[in-house]
């Protein structure tokens, strides 16, 4: 592998990501392609997914029900880890964001590219066993947000499932790659979408919609694994005679945006889904008076109907885009003295909570990133500063941007340190209130925005470890360029991690002192890492791909970032 040399301001690849919110039609004729024999397929039963964060492969998005994207290898380690050397790649064609988190069995990858291209290959030599091409060329895909992405599979005894940009989940034959079946969620271009890995729970397939920037009403609904039927559905913004619904103005839940669209997560121990929901719809604030339940929040949910036992909301009647959907990490902590059975979040909105998830109530939050318009707490709920609300009237500047203190980007919890691992982005905007109507298919905003630097930083970016204890910084590392990547923590006391100009890195997961930094790879990291061991040998896997929301967005803060080259590179490292 050798380093990359990045073309100007001026280049075609800038061009290129310039178009990128513009060039969703995808054109791809439906392909089975059987290219090697596949391995022995070890059947992912419901008692493996129970134990998959003891699993030698990594079995689901953040590798175990808990979500804690920790990996109890220690093969590659703070004493070898800078031997590390790339084993194998894979090159795709595809010029948007790549964020799948490659998913493993046995010796089987499967790993999706943008436009819901789904890959197995040999996941010790990257020889390709079959790919797949979900058919979208009859769909415009003009609503999705923010670029045409896919973040993963799902795996369930002898199948894999994708969710669709175009509203399906499919479930495959994992050996060969055939269609086992299709089903339609909901119609394209009238605002939903499906980015995130599905989720298995008891034989279901758990997925999410994307779409709060176009009014679209979330859901998140299960579907019988075996025969892709809805088994059941769960709106995030309740109607007027649901819990939650006074919260809203008369009519305005239809359009209330709050979409579900990062995978959830599973606790065994209360028999619980926690997922993350979105910001509501329209932007503007004014238009909704209250506080639009279950936007910016995470919502607890019985597995076996989808009802709604608690719920805690991050940012009440959010005006500023902070969403609520980010990671709910399962874990056990002791605060001031006292034991809680946990499920913690980096919000958007610059604050880390530490919530119970037997009842839903606030233990701690910590600001780990420059916050100003949620405030701070009163008996365990936020409240916002109403002087950095926008009006029609009124611009306001305001901490973080809509971007986030972190957007999606998962962060990793390590048991060793029991502390976490969060991407952080050092961002301001101003804002300011419009007029908007609701019409299907159509932005649902009413506000303008402009995302600048914060004052406070130099940089743009960081990675931070967090005591899970206290919600304290721990140590931190600064980057010039906003950091986004999510993290992956290992018992071999390591945190890694890509950066935007395209490095691979371990982090000491005490220190935060860099161990490792791969030679500069094909385009910037936002991909989700994973890690795997076959024979005993440990493997890490990224994708390489730049795009997402930070260039479509926030391009204009940083003209770096219009710099970095897109087009998707998944390599593959190991010990030499």
């Amino acid at each position: 592998m050798r380093a990359t040399t990045w073309g100007s301001p001026t280049s075609p690849a800038r061009r290129r990501l310039l178009l990128c919110g513009a060039a969703l039609a995808s054109v791809l004729a439906p392909a089975i392609a059987s290219v090697a024999q596949a391995a022995d397929y070890p059947s992912v039963t419901s008692e493996r997914l129970a134990k998959a964060a003891s699993d030698d492969g990594w079995l689901m998005y953040r590798r175990d029900y808990a979500s804690d994207g920790y990996a109890p290898f220690d093969n590659i380690n703070t004493g070898n880890v800078a031997r590390l050397k790339v084993v194998f790649d894979y090159t795709s064609d595809l010029k948007t964001g790549h964020e799948a988190a490659p998913i493993v069995n046995g010796n089987m990858m499967f790993v999706t590219t943008p436009k819901n291209r789904l890959i197995a290959l040999d996941a010790t030599t990257g020889k390709l066993i079959w790919k797949y091409e979900h058919d979208l060329s009859k769909v415009g895909l003009k609503t999705v947000c923010c670029d045409v992405v896919n973040r993963g599979v799902a795996l369930y005894e002898d199948k894999v499932y994708m969710a669709t940009l175009d509203n399906h989940v499919v479930a495959l034959d994992a050996k060969t790659g055939k269609v086992q079946w299709q089903e339609k969620l909901n119609a394209p271009d009238v605002g939903y979408a499906m980015t995130l890995a599905p989720l298995i729970v008891k034989g279901k397939v758990v997925v999410g919609v994307s779409g709060g920037e176009y009014g679209a009403r979330g859901f998140v609904e299960a579907l019988d694994a075996g025969t892709g039927k809805m088994a059941w559905k769960t709106y995030t913004i309740p109607a007027p005679n649901e819990p939650g619904g006074d919260t809203w103005p008369k009519g305005a839940y239809k359009t209330g945006g709050g979409a579900a669209w990062l995978t959830g997560t599973y606790d065994p121990e209360t028999d619980t889904l926690l997922w993350g929901v979105g910001n509501p719809g329209p932007w503007l604030a004014t238009l909704r008076p209250g506080d639009n339940l279950y936007t910016d929040s995470v919502i607890a949910m019985n597995p076996a109907d989808g009802k709604v036992k608690w719920h805690y909301q991050y940012t009440p009647n959010d005006t500023w885009d902070y969403d609520g959907t980010n990671e709910t990490v399962v874990t056990d902590i002791n605060y001031q003295g006292k034991p809680y059975k946990a499920v913690v979040s980096a919000s958007r909105n610059g604050w880390f909570y530490a919530i119970d998830r037997t009842n839903g109530k606030l233990i701690y939050a910590e600001k780990f990133a420059h916050a100003t318009s949620v405030a701070g707490f009163k008996d365990g709920k936020p409240y916002t500063d109403n002087d950095l609300r926008p009006t029609v009237d009124k611009e306001v500047f305001t901490c973080p941007s809509f971007l986030g203190g972190k957007n999606w980007w998962p962060i990793s919890i390590s048991p060793q340190t029991h502390m976490a691992y969060v991407p952080t982005l050092h961002s301001c905007m101003t804002m300011k209130g419009g007029t908007v109507n609701y019409k299907a298919g159509l932005p649902f905003l009413g506000e303008s925005f402009k995302v600048v630097h914060d004052p406070d930083n130099k940089n743009w970016g960081a990675v931070q470890a967090i005591d899970l204890d206290t919600g304290k910084q721990v140590w931190n590392y600064e980057s010039a360029l906003p950091w986004s990547d999510g993290t992956l923590a290992t018992a071999g006391g390591l945190v890694f991690s890509g950066s935007a100009d395209g490095y691979f890195m371990a982090f000491d997961a005490k220190t935060g002192k860099v161990l490792w930094k791969s030679e500069q790879l094909s385009s910037g990291i936002i991909g989700v890492p994973t890690t795997y061991r076959v024979d005993d040998k440990q493997y890490v896997a990224i994708w390489a791909g730049w795009g997402g929301g930070v260039p479509i967005w926030g391009g204009d803060m940083v003209p770096d970032v219009m710099d970095i080259p897109v087009g998707g590179h998944l390599y593959v490292f190991a010990l030499e």
